[in-house]
C-alpha cells in the first residue's frame, strides 16, 4: 500500500501543479511572451492533459479509498494554479487573446476562486464543510474547455472559424454561472458566520 502523499490520485495532482511552468514554457520558447502556433497546440496539450487528472485524481481517491488530507488540500490549488495561469497568460499574450471587456470575465473567475478559497479555509476553521454543487462542476467544466479553445487561440482559428469568439463566449458563460455559485458558495457559508 503506498504512503497516502505518493498514492496514484495525489501523484496526478502533483502532475497538475507542473503542468503549470509547462503551459508558461509554451508561451514564452522564442524568449519572449509570444507564441507559435506549434507552442499554442502544445500548450493545449498539457492543459488539457492536467485538465483530465483533475476528474481522475477525485475519482481514483474515491473509488480506491485513497483519500489524503495532503489531496483534498492540494486538489483546490492545483486547479486554481492552472486557470490563474492560464488567465494571466492569455490576457498577456502578444495575440492579446482576452482584451477588452473581455477582461471582466476573466476577472470575475479570478476574484470567485479567490473568494471561495478563502470562505472554505474559514468554514473549515468552524468545521464546516461546503460540497461541490453539481452546477458548480458544470461552471469548471465550461471554463476548462473556454480555456483550452483560448489556448490554442490564432493556431485554432486557421482550423476552425470562428474559435476564439466561441473561447471568449464560452468564457463568459463560464464568469456568469460562476457568480451565481460563487453567490450560492456565499449564501451557504453566511449562515455559519451568522451563527458564529
Amino acid at each position: 500500500m503506498p504512503r497516502p502523499a505518493y498514492n496514484l490520485p495525489n501523484m496526478l495532482t502533483y502532475g497538475r501543479i507542473l503542468a503549470v511552468p509547462l503551459v508558461v514554457l509554451c508561451f514564452f520558447l522564442e524568449g519572449r511572451l509570444q507564441s507559435s502556433d506549434t507552442a499554442r497546440w502544445a500548450a493545449l496539450g498539457i492543459f488539457a492533459a492536467a485538465s483530465i487528472t483533475d476528474w481522475f485524481d477525485g475519482y481514483l481517491a474515491r473509488a480506491w479509498k485513497q483519500t489524503s488530507n495532503i489531496g483534498r488540500m492540494l486538489d483546490p490549488i492545483a486547479d486554481k494554479l492552472l486557470v490563474a495561469t492560464c488567465l494571466l497568460l492569455l490576457a498577456a499574450d502578444t495575440d492579446r487573446t482576452i482584451a477588452g471587456w473581455t477582461l471582466w470575465a476573466a476577472i470575475i473567475i479570478l476574484c470567485r476562486e479567490i473568494l471561495v478559497s478563502g470562505l472554505r479555509e474559514y468554514l473549515a476553521a468552524l468545521k464546516v464543510s461546503v460540497p461541490v454543487t453539481q452546477l458548480a462542476k458544470w461552471k469548471t467544466a465550461i471554463q476548462m474547455v473556454a480555456i483550452a479553445v483560448l489556448l490554442a487561440g490564432p493556431a485554432l482559428d486557421k482550423q476552425l472559424r470562428y474559435a476564439t469568439e466561441t473561447g471568449i463566449a464560452l468564457l463568459w458563460v463560464a464568469a456568469i454561472v460562476t457568480l451565481y455559485t460563487g453567490y450560492d458558495y456565499f449564501r451557504a457559508g453566511l449562515k455559519h458566520i451568522q451563527d458564529e
